[in-house]
């Protein structure tokens, strides 16, 4: 071959003549997608395919029925190792037969190779999702786009395993515009990629008619941007209609903004319930007289827009059963809202361990609803232990206070009664049970 006839093409064109030559085909189907080269090459020999992957530095893509596609910056192609290959191969390839894989593997081939996607997801998500094999080039713009925008390859792999369909987006017409909007109002680096894979949903609804009024309207409540934004990343998009008019209902019944706010800071999808179900909830809390301009209404109204009215019944009848008047439940709960969070086999349990085996007064653990939220195997239990061994050996005087031991943190509580009397007491660490940290 003359090796000056080579030195005068371009690059890319010394890489077709070796797609030629290698493979022994003359057509074959040349894309650029996001500065990659993307060469398709119509029924290749498993040899051929293998040889290439070795020698060529493209990566090797896909490989649909009867064709395989290369990727790769044609700039990494060292030109003399081209020249090399093309002067020096002939034309023989091997005679292995032609790859005849179906368009599930293609698909599951095509996801590994682009996408980053974990062998063990790649098959399920295979069942959700056909690519067509004619329309190669879309999958590998969104592909390209999302890099583009600082998604690493765990970012796009978790993103098609929740949502498959994103391949299927539309640069131009749907991912695009939405990533301006987003990058427009704080949600750059890191933050973006950890909104579309925390809630992928958002690329499936409308930018004007969801995304932006929803976002304004956090806004508006919120006061900045910032805050906005790291609400928005908690929001289910697809429930966003019910936020307006929930807002407006807290506001019309003495809720202040400020409280609001920092309902939706905490727990933003509290906001975005059916607004029956807020309605019942606000009317519930007026009843029990729990004064809408305090801070124990908004976490009396997250709790109780956990509960269907059915639920509330249960617990309260837990209570009544073990000795507790229907007003100082209601007072417990005005209380400590949360302690409604338990279950009642929960509710059960450690009522039973503070009055029967603590010798608590009943009066005592309704004046501290908080202790049903303790757990009687994590702390409890060994706390009562201890004590129970310390005031064996005599080593505490006088009768200690169980209600503050009980709340003390865990770290003090350690120190002061656990290790500094371990050394004296064989067999104290292990009566504690000391809580994995």
């Amino acid at each position: 071959m003359n090796n000056n006839l080579f030195q005068t093409c371009s690059r890319e064109k010394i890489i077709y003549i070796y797609i030629y030559i290698f493979h022994g085909v003359s057509t074959f189907k040349a894309e650029r997608a996001y500065g990659n080269l993307i060469l398709s090459v119509p029924n290749p020999t498993a040899a051929s395919i293998k040889r290439s992957q070795k020698l060529y530095s493209f990566d090797l893509l896909c490989c649909p029925q009867n064709t395989f596609c290369f990727q790769g910056m044609a700039s990494n192609v060292p030109l003399k190792n081209l020249l090399s290959l093309v002067q020096n191969r002939s034309l023989k390839t091997s005679t292995v037969p032609p790859n005849t894989s179906s368009p599930s593997s293609f698909t599951v081939q095509h996801l590994l190779s682009s996408s980053g996607l974990h062998l063990e997801s790649v098959h399920s998500v295979s069942q959700k999702l056909q690519i067509d094999e004619s329309d190669l080039q879309n999958p590998h713009y969104v592909i390209g786009f999302l890099k583009a925008h600082d998604f690493k390859d765990a970012h796009i792999a978790k993103l098609i395993h929740k949502w498959p369909a994103v391949l299927h987006c539309k640069v131009e017409h749907n991912l695009k515009p939405k990533f301006e909007f987003f990058i427009e109002n704080g949600f750059v680096g890191e933050i973006l990629p950890e909104l579309i894979v925390s809630n992928p949903d958002v690329l499936r609804r409308a930018l004007d008619s969801r995304i932006i009024p929803c976002f304004e309207l956090l806004k508006s409540v919120l006061g900045c941007s910032e805050k906005a934004a790291s609400a928005f990343k908690r929001c289910s998009v697809s429930m966003m209609s019910a936020m307006e008019p929930n807002i407006d209902l807290l506001i019309k019944e003495g809720v202040p903004v400020d409280r609001i706010a920092k309902l939706i800071m905490l727990q933003p999808r509290t906001i975005q319930q059916k607004h029956q179900r807020m309605v019942y909830a606000v009317k519930a809390l007026k009843d029990l007289e729990i004064d809408s301009k305090t801070t124990v209404f908004i976490h009396a109204l997250r709790v109780m827009l956990q509960m269907s009215e059915s639920t509330w019944n249960k617990k309260v009848e837990v209570l009544k059963s073990l000795g507790w008047t229907e007003e100082e439940i209601l007072q417990a709960f005005k209380r400590c809202p949360f302690c409604f969070t338990c279950s009642e086999e929960k509710i059960r349990s450690v009522v039973d361990f503070l009055v029967n085996t603590l010798k608590m007064e009943l009066r005592t653990v309704i004046g501290r609803p908080e202790f049903l939220m303790l757990s009687v195997d994590k702390r409890i239990r060994p706390r009562y232990n201890v004590l129970k061994i310390l005031e064996s050996k005599k080593l505490v005087i006088g009768k200690k206070n169980m209600k503050q031991l009980l709340t003390m943190r865990e770290n003090n509580f350690f120190q002061n009664y656990v290790i500094k009397y371990a050394d004296k007491v064989p067999g104290l660490l292990e009566a504690y049970e000391v809580p994995k940290q």
